[in-house]
């Protein structure tokens, strides 16, 4: 059988869905008939029940019913399963006919087209005589139907037509031609299904009933058979368990029967149709896994059954198909859902598919060398045109005897003269699909291994070589050398057969290299066809390759050696891995402009024979350099590389000075030979192959395990050579010091000076000196906003004097003198910072000859930490919650000092915005005052605040200004000015205010007078009670309670003598006032204003007196 006749019957392959026919329709000359049409089979969804439909005209003939048989007595069946049968319930035989016809229920021509409608009828029956098929009658209307009762005329009417046509109601429809066509036609097709039900029901029941006729000694092809078909009717009518059931029911039967050389293939044929309808309805059920145990057990049960040995080719075809068709089902049940993973995916069944169709291809070529003459006639070719049953020989259909008619060798040649290449090709890339899909590269490089060389086989060795190409990559990359050189004999037959010059100079290279596992006399025939290309001249053949492949390239080769244009070849090698390796490596990662750059290259050949070179070419980076590093030689052995040596190449050059600061980089390395065929190898970079990063890591790991002997071994080892493919040009070495000299830490807001001293230690004139100083880049942008660099100490920089000075110049230096400068720094906040001092020059000097202007550099960092500052202050004697209006009280300064150095006060002065001072002028109490660390210095203001305009209840008080300079700097150098912004304060307005007259001291058993002073500051008459509480220290003569009357705006006086009793500080006696007609108003708020205590000495002698009024 041909690999076509191995394809499943699409009937199979389907899904079974009820056949219902429609008659009556004209779809081409009827509009309202292609609507109705249109309705029922166009965008039909998934929630429609499953009906496949047909219009057929009314007197189509259908199959022909055969006469039922009564008895199976005498009956010997031919085969397991005619080849029509499913096609013949699938599209031939209707479970339904449904007749479609226009007429409305108030017709004028009622009678005559109700006879016609009969008789219609009657002619589908007729067509169908002997089959349980039903029919049923659509009347197409114009007019929407009342609801069921309402019309009389329509309900007898139906009755009539029923009657007429020999329809039950249930087969009598109604479809009104309205907007709301589909919805009816959906009801329709509910009502057509529920038909076709009770039709393949009725068959199922049908075949069970042949049972009791049976018997197992002639009928057991009919057991196989009944069950298949009930197993299909129950498909046709949706019920997938029952079918599951009785398909798996006839699967076990069918491995019941006995087999033998003539039915084995029917057997085969018919179990591998079951075993696809099983596995696809266990798909259907989600339930992959009794797929995969099924068609596991399928393969162990037939892979046995070969029959013939002649016919182990057929069997091979047969079992390639069972796995492509079990992926073909797992794939699609992936598609709608199902999840696969990397151990069981349907690429392993295509594969398996794969090697089966290898199988089969090759013993059919073994038949077919075997075989001499085609028999006559023609075995395949059949009278009829097909096979009556599944899986029956043409030349012996219908025969169930274990006896061959003819031998069987004849009707296989002419079918596997035909096989198809393509086959194995597209199980191939099916497999190759599914495992790159789930992530399995190794399969995945494996299978397009045998693809390339199923296309290798097949001649097309352009896609051969193209897939072939691609795997090695990851062989390469992988390290697996046995299976790199299997494929590169391969990739070189193709090469050759297609006289691809440069693929086949770059295999060559490979199969002679180091990582090809091919023997020595291997290599050397390969060496020697590789020299031959590169003498252009057509290498020899490779073995076992096509006689006539090879004729036809032969004369390719000769073409390519005719074409002078193709004889110049430049080949990228760095992915692969060549019989020539290169490594290239700067001596330093990094050369002073004053050195000259050295540059080795280093080449080994690991081919059995010296390689003839004479040209080497590195490009670098900069091309004005590549002049300095080419090798040429007329002479080839000077380059010649001997095979398993070392061999160095060294260059020099100078670097250029505008090239300082730059990398100088390997772009590419070339080698080859310019003479025969013009071919050079390049490597990207500074050499190395595929394979050299892992070789080197071996090196390093063996030298750290063998320790210094490794390193002492006398010859050059090749793998610890490592790449140095870049090299930084840095500046010369200055020769020059550069001292700072600054006294830390610096204090906020000043000039803080650091002294730079530059010395020339060169032997020549520094030129253009020039300094750069200032904060450091990269740190934070707030310490940039708020430090400030300048040259000029004789003035505060603003805020718009730059945080680093770039390129101040400086003039020329000469050998041995010191230059001086000062830098001046200002900081607004605290924190470290980083001062950056960078000096920079050039010069003249000379390198290997050529004379060069080197341009140096010296930088210096200085870190300096920044110290504060402290103003406090406060009031008089206590602090103050809040101030009363127009009432003096007195603010009082604290400056503390936490500077290690110390500082001269220059001046301060008080800025007041609404408050005034008590005194005539505010002047500074601390000019010249030195403060030393830890140490504080006050001053003290007498201020009113007079009275608001607004009502705002605090106010802002003003700024006090300091003026400074550290005391060792210099008279001329700037003060530096501190502001300091005092503190808002609360106001509180007092009805009251009450102040006290009394002397500084007293004296015991002498009269002190207290005068108190009450001032009304109201716009009210203010009713004021006084009482003066009894003290211990005192005696007291005046007014101890009293009530006050005092106007708006006038004051009373009150005058006490208090008599002291006790010396020392005393507290006076305390006067309680309250006021009446202000509640809020305590006598604390208004106490505040009196003096609590005073001084009171001792009773003396006049002389005590005299001495103190002189003090």
């Amino acid at each position: 059988m041909t690999v076509s006749q191995w394809e499943l019957p699409p009937e199979l392959c389907c899904r079974p869905m009820a056949f219902v026919a429609l008659t009556g329709l004209d779809v081409v000359y009827n509009a309202v008939h292609r609507a109705i049409w249109d309705a029922f089979c166009a965008n039909r969804r998934a929630d429609r029940v499953p009906i496949s439909f047909k219009v057929l005209p009314g007197d189509h003939e259908y199959p022909k019913c055969r006469t039922k048989r009564t008895s199976y007595e005498w009956y010997i069946p031919k085969g397991i399963l005619k080849t029509g049968w499913m096609n013949k319930h699938l599209n031939l035989v209707p479970a339904l006919v449904v007749l479609f016809y226009e007429l409305d229920w108030d017709d004028p021509q009622w009678k005559e087209k109700q006879s016609e409608c009969a008789t219609k009828v009657e002619i589908v029956r007729t067509s169908l005589q002997g089959r349980n098929t039903k029919v049923a009658v659509v009347l197409i209307q114009k007019k929407t139907p009342l609801p069921p009762g309402e019309d009389l005329v329509a309900s007898e009417r139906a009755a009539a037509l029923c009657n007429a046509c020999d329809l039950s109601g249930k087969s009598l429809f109604v479809l009104p031609h309205t907007d709301h066509l589909v919805g009816y036609i959906i009801r329709l097709e509910n009502a057509f299904y529920e038909h076709a039900q009770t039709y393949y029901y009725t068959e199922i029941r049908r075949v069970k009933s042949h049972k009791e006729f049976l018997n197992k000694t002639t009928h057991q092809l009919l057991f196989v058979r009944h069950q298949f078909k009930i197993a299909f009717f129950s498909e046709l009518k949706q019920d997938t368990q029952n079918a599951l059931k009785y398909y798996r029911t006839a699967y076990s039967l069918v491995h019941e029967l006995r087999s033998h050389e003539t039915n084995m293939l029917e057997i085969k044929t018919m179990s591998g149709f079951i075993n696809y309808k099983i596995c696809r309805l266990c798909f259907q059920h989600n339930t992959p896994l009794d797929a995969i145990a099924q068609f596991r057990k399928h393969i162990d049960l037939c892979k046995k059954k070969i029959g013939s040995a002649e016919l182990s080719f057929e069997h091979a075809a047969w079992m390639s198909k069972q796995f492509q068709s079990f992926g073909d089902l797992f794939d699609e049940a992936i598609k709608l859902g199902l999840t696969a993973i990397q151990t069981q995916n349907p690429g392993f069944y295509y594969q398996q598919a794969a090697c089966f169709s290898q199988e089969r291809k090759q013993l059919a070529q073994q038949l077919c060398q075997a075989a001499v003459n085609y028999p006559s006639p023609d075995p395949l070719d059949t009278q009829s045109g097909g096979l009556d049953f599944y899986g029956q020989r043409p030349w012996r259909q219908g025969h169930q005897s274990s006896v061959s008619p003819q031998p069987l060798l004849g009707g296989v040649l002419k079918s596997d003269l035909l096989l198809e290449q393509e086959l194995i090709i597209a199980l191939l890339s099916n497999a190759v699909a599914q495992f790159k899909k789930y992530k399995c590269p190794r399969m995945k490089s494996h299978l397009m291994v045998q693809m390339g060389e199923e296309y290798y086989h097949a001649k097309d060795y352009t896609k051969a070589l193209k897939l072939l190409d691609y795997v090695m990559c990851d062989y390469r990359t992988e390290r697996w050398w046995g299976l790199l050189t299997a494929i590169l004999i391969t990739a070189l037959r193709c090469a050759y057969l297609m006289a691809s010059v440069k693929d086949y100079i770059i295999y060559c290279m490979e199969l002679l290299g180091r990582a090809s596992t091919l023997k020595e006399e291997q290599k050397g025939r390969i060496e020697k066809n590789f020299f031959k290309v590169l003498m252009n001249e057509v290498p020899d053949p490779e073995p076992d390759c096509d006689p006539s492949s090879v004729a036809v390239a032969r004369s390719l080769w000769n073409d390519c050696i005719a074409l002078a244009a193709s004889n110049e070849f430049t080949i990228e090698v760095q992915d692969y891995i060549p019989f020539i390796q290169c490594k290239a490596k700067f001596c330093s990662p990094s050369f002073h402009i004053d050195q000259p750059i050295q540059l080795q290259v280093f080449l080994r050949a690991d081919c059995p024979h010296p390689v003839p070179l004479n040209k080497l070419a590195i490009s670098l980076s900069n091309q004005e350099y590549n002049q300095w590093c080419v090798v040429e030689s007329l002479a080839q052995e000077t380059m010649s590389l001997l095979p398993r040596a070392t061999k160095c190449f060294n260059f020099r050059f100078v670097a250029k000075s505008e090239d300082v600061g730059k990398k100088i980089e390997v772009s590419v390395v070339m080698l080859g030979r310019d003479n025969g065929r013009c071919v050079f190898l390049t490597w990207r970079g500074a050499g190395g192959d595929i394979a050299s990063h892992h070789e080197a890591l071996q090196a390093t790991r063996s030298s750290r395990r063998w320790g210094r002997g490794f390193e002492m071994r006398p010859e050059l080892d090749w793998d610890s050579l490592l790449i140095q493919h870049s090299t930084m040009i840095i500046s010369r070495l200055p020769k020059l010091s550069v001292q700072l000299s600054h006294q830390p830490p610096a204090l906020i807001h000043e000039l803080y000076r650091i002294s730079v001293t530059i010395e020339s230690q060169e032997e020549g004139v520094a030129k253009d000196v020039t300094l750069t100083a200032g904060l450091k880049p990269g740190q934070d942008a707030i310490l940039g906003q708020s430090t400030h660099v300048t040259l000029d100490g004789t003035k505060v920089c603003d805020d718009t004097t730059l945080a680093l000075l770039p390129d101040v110049p400086l003039g020329d230096l000469n050998s041995g003198t010191k230059l001086e400068r000062s830098v001046y720094v200002r900081c607004r906040s605290t924190g470290p910072r980083v001062f950056l001092f960078h000096v920079a020059y050039s010069i003249d000097t000379t390198v290997e000859g050529q004379q060069i202007v080197c341009k140096c550099h010296k930088v210096e960092n200085v870190v300096t930490s920044l110290a504060q500052v402290s103003l406090l202050w406060m009031s008089l004697f206590e602090p103050l919650d809040q101030v009363a209006i127009d009432i003096p009280f007195m603010l009082m300064t604290d400056i503390f000092s936490t500077s290690p150095w110390p500082l001269v006060l220059a001046s301060s002065c008080l800025q007041l915005l609404t408050m005034t001072s008590n005194t005539p002028q505010l002047q500074s109490q601390l000019e010249e005052v030195v403060l030393q660390t830890g140490e504080c210095a006050s001053e003290c203001f007498c201020l009113r605040c007079p009275p608001l305009t607004n009502s705002n209840n605090t106010v802002a008080t003003g700024q006090y200004l300091i003026s400074w300079r550290r005391k060792p700097s210099n008279a001329g150098s700037p003060l530096i000015q501190t502001t300091v912004t005092l503190p808002h304060v609360i106001l509180e307005s007092v009805p009251l205010y009450i102040h006290a007259d009394l002397p500084s001291f007293g004296r015991v058993r002498e009269s002190l007078p207290v005068l108190y002073y009450i001032e009304n500051r109201t716009a009210l008459v203010q009713e004021v009670d006084m009482a003066v509480e009894p003290s211990d220290a005192f005696m007291f003569s005046g007014l101890k309670q009293v009530r006050l009357r005092i106007l708006p705006g006038s004051e009373q006086r009150m005058l006490y003598n208090y008599y002291p009793l006790m010396a020392g500080y005393q507290t006076l006696p305390q006067l309680n006032i309250s006021l009446p007609r202000c509640p809020t108003t305590n006598t604390h708020t208004l106490r505040r204003f009196l003096p609590q205590r005073i001084f009171v000495k001792p009773q003396g002698r006049q002389l005590d007196d005299i001495s103190i009024a002189a003090a």
